[in-house]
């Protein structure tokens, strides 16, 4: 069991230790890349070309004394994820913590990714995917190597499993407003269980690769992830939310601290306990299924 009253105060020294964080231009991402830094790890930081991530790269050099290193990456474009992936394997042959951060929320159901796919599942989960396999063989060349994926307790809430006729092409959602407000939240909870069962059969097929696959909920974290809320739920929300720096807790354990080397493959929840995932997340069967539907449609990227 993880330990309950852990802080980030307890972070042990990230010398030599390289990092990519996903989405960590901003919000709970952010939060991550400045803590590594002030630990000594060197940090790439996997967010869009803008001036919202160039800001953030200045930032963080005024706030810790390091340099951290722009990946450009969008999640909804699979060949730039390739293109990024790319990129690092050009700078680094070795990575220690691959923090698969960032994600859209509540995204009406029309939108999709360049690709045509779904946009939460093909940012959040597919996007993903792409990037960590990419990513493995550096992955592997570290002596404890960990990946952790930010899922959230949406995946109980609204998951009705893995609709995979729902992950590419276009949809028609319901024209009642309360009915399609919540559609949202059902394909946002799928993207998240996705999250949940990529960690799990990555941790059970690498296994004895040394690798560590944890997946986490942050916490309902007072960020800008909640603009696609309708005005009246972002108000509420924002009752109820906790800051970024304690959001950024629970991952931040997952990836640095010595005793979560043993919790691979399990599914932790503020702040760094462990908990169990929702029965759908601990089918074995569907973790294997989603992998090989993933693998199946990278083919092309």
């Amino acid at each position: 069991m993880s330990k309950t009253q852990w802080t980030l105060n307890d972070m042990v020294d990230m010398s030599d230790k390289i990092v990519f964080v996903t989405g960590g231009n901003g919000g709970i991402g952010y939060i991550p890349c400045k803590e590594m830094l002030r630990k000594n790890a060197k940090v790439y930081v996997g967010a869009r070309d803008s001036d919202k991530s160039r800001d953030a790269i200045k930032r963080l050099k005024e706030e810790t004394g390091k340099d951290p290193i722009l990946i450009p990456l969008d999640l909804s474009d699979l060949h730039q994820v390739r293109k990024a992936a790319e990129l690092f394997l050009q700078k680094e042959d070795r990575l220690d913590v691959l923090l698969n951060n960032a994600g859209v929320m509540a995204a009406p159901i029309d939108r999709l990714t360049k690709d045509s796919y779904d946009l939460q599942f093909g940012t959040n989960v597919l996007g993903h995917f792409h990037l960590t396999s990419l990513l493995l063989p550096a992955l592997l060349a570290s002596p404890s190597p960990r990946v952790v994926n930010v899922s959230s307790m949406g995946h109980k809430l609204f998951s009705r499993g893995i609709q995979f006729e729902t992950l590419k092409g276009p949809k028609q959602g319901t024209w009642i407003p309360i009915l399609s407000f919540i559609e949202r939240y059902t394909f946002y909870g799928q993207s998240k269980l996705g999250n949940i069962l990529h960690a799990n059969e990555l941790a059970r097929r690498y296994k004895d690769k040394g690798l560590v696959a944890i997946s986490v909920h942050p916490g309902a974290v007072n960020t800008d992830l909640t603009r696609n809320h309708s005005p009246f739920l972002t108000r509420l929300v924002k009752t109820m939310t906790i800051t970024p720096s304690q959001g950024a807790i629970t991952q931040l354990y997952a990836a640095t601290a010595p005793e979560a080397q043993k919790l691979s493959g399990k599914y932790l929840v503020p702040f760094a306990k462990e908990q169990a995932p929702s029965r759908s997340a601990q089918d074995q069967d569907l973790a294997k299924k989603m992998w090989d539907w993933c693998e199946s449609e990278l083919a092309a990227f």
